[in-house]
């Protein structure tokens, strides 16, 4: 399939271009680095606690930092974490604690620090619980004592099934977060002898803790480290491979577009305040892979036309192969990037991280290929004085010229 017949476009003359957009995308993420204090690692690299917490409405993200400052804990960082595909997730925010405790008694601490935090910052009505916050077991007990059904000594076991059907709706049909006692009307056995005996004693709470993880520190630090060598490692063994496939310049090219993809990249992170997570590790590697294969297509067509195009300017021919390999790219990368954008719009909150490094890496890295990787491959032959890689042999006793020892080179590397 062709997108376009016979394009013409004069990509290496267009490269100064690409460089300045590329400077402007990694300086705008220096800057982005420089005001966020650098990039945000997620619970698998820094260590501590992570609380989920979800708002009945837009939580005041400065009231809450001053509340966690007031409790010890002012280095704490607040991100919203809203999905798109879950209407109920628009409040939620993500409180990242430092450790707190020991290893056993993070979770419960974490939790508690949240708590005594929130509570301050959001008080309820004296005298009652926060519904929401209500445990299964609690409100069995609760609804035992009050009896509101009038079941008399039958009254255990039909309210703990009562009080499991309570939460169930709290937790599964409101998010885990009912807007009010009145609501729960909606339960299965919720009669309104039940809602007004629980409107006696229970109010709806403005948050609730949804979820705490925690990971240690000397394990976040071990994962960052084995991250940051398996993408070095990757990037090292395309370099060799690259570098014995065609010439060494091809290879140094194509890992520098490599490295550029990736600090673009992680600059985004930053400027959107996305975490650094295992997943977007795996992401960032797809993202080199993907970046090299489109660059060694391109490398690919060169080396063919340089046996073709023996006496055309080196330039030219660059241009003339990224024009030939367009409608594959297009098709590659446009159909790559429409899976990568619903999985972004659509993969819910766990996988937002890595969909979003992958939408990113997709747009950088195909243009990188044709913008960056080969602008300095022409660059470094313009250095060399290199203009027509298989041109005729210069008049001086016959001797081969330049350009034909480098039409030489890339056609041996041809036949490997």
């Amino acid at each position: 399939m062709e997108f376009f017949k016979s394009p013409n476009v004069d990509w290496m003359g267009k490269a100064k271009y690409f460089v300045a957009l590329s400077t402007l995308l990694l300086l705008t993420g220096f800057l982005a680095w420089l005001h966020t204090g650098g990039l945000l690692y997620g619970i698998d690299f820094r260590g501590g606690t992570l609380v989920y917490v979800r708002f009945a409405q837009a939580p005041p993200t400065a009231h809450i930092r001053a509340a966690l400052a007031e409790q010890g804990l002012g280095d704490s960082s607040i991100v919203p974490i809203s999905d798109p595909s879950d209407p109920q997730s628009k409040n939620d925010l993500m409180i990242g604690l430092k450790e707190i405790g020991g290893v056993t008694e993070r979770l419960d601490a974490g939790r508690a620090a949240i708590m005594e935090a929130l509570t301050k910052t959001f008080p309820g009505p004296a005298g009652k619980q926060d519904f929401n916050a209500v445990t299964p077991e609690d409100l069995a007990t609760y609804l035992t004592q009050q009896d509101p059904l009038h079941l008399g000594v039958s009254a255990a076991t039909q309210y703990q099934q009562l009080a499991k059907a309570l939460t169930r709706y709290r937790d599964a049909d409101s998010g885990g977060l009912v807007r009010s006692i009145a609501e729960i009307a909606k339960a299965p056995g919720a009669t309104p002898a039940v809602v007004a005996s629980l409107e006696q004693h229970y109010y709806p709470g403005t948050f609730v803790i949804r979820d705490v993880q925690i990971v240690g520190p000397q394990v976040g630090s071990q994962l960052r480290r084995q991250a940051i060598l398996a993408t070095l490692y990757a990037l090292a063994g395309m370099l060799v491979y690259i570098a014995f496939r065609f010439e060494w310049v091809y290879g140094a090219a194509a890992v520098i577009a490599v490295f550029h993809d990736v600090l673009i990249t992680l600059g985004f992170f930053c400027l959107f305040k996305y975490e650094i997570s295992l997943t977007v590790i795996a992401a960032l590697l797809t993202l080199v892979g993907y970046s090299m294969n489109d660059t060694i297509v391109i490398f690919d067509r060169v080396r063919e036309n340089l046996r073709l195009m023996r006496k055309e300017p080196f330039p030219d021919i660059v241009n003339r192969s990224i024009n030939q390999t367009l409608s594959r790219t297009i098709l590659t990368s446009g159909l790559t990037f429409i899976a990568v954008l619903v999985l972004f719009l659509m993969g819910g909150r766990v996988l937002r991280s890595f969909a979003f490094a992958m939408v990113v890496g997709v747009v950088v890295g195909t243009y990188s290929s044709f913008g960056i990787a080969a602008p300095i491959v022409v660059l470094w032959n313009r250095f060399r004085g290199v203009k027509v890689p298989g041109g005729a042999a210069s008049g001086s006793g016959g001797r081969p010229s330049k350009e034909r020892a480098a039409g030489r080179r890339l056609a041996t590397a041809g036949r490997r």
